[in-house]
């Protein structure tokens, strides 16, 4: 579980940075959350598990804010098109 859990939290980041994968950054990083929380309870993992906690947030916080951000942006285009 917390093997997982790391390695869905860079794979969260790493989706969220590259333009229109967002989405996929923000369901990797809701399951390693998850799996982080249980890999935390695991004796002699506590430290990974603890580590794919964190990544798996860092990596849903900037998928959701690129998300926003894409939101507002189409919102603004569409907004000046019917200017």
């Amino acid at each position: 579980m917390a093997v997982a859990s790391l390695v869905l939290g860079i794979v969260s980041i790493v989706f969220s940075l590259i333009p229109g994968t967002s989405f996929v950054g923000t369901i990797c990083g809701i399951v390693g959350i998850i799996l982080g929380m249980q890999g935390k309870k695991m004796p002699g993992k506590e430290g990974m598990g603890k580590a794919g906690f964190v990544c798996s947030i860092i990596g849903l916080c900037l998928s959701l804010a690129f998300l926003v951000a894409c939101a507002g942006c189409a919102g603004c285009i569409g907004m000046a098109g019917s200017l």
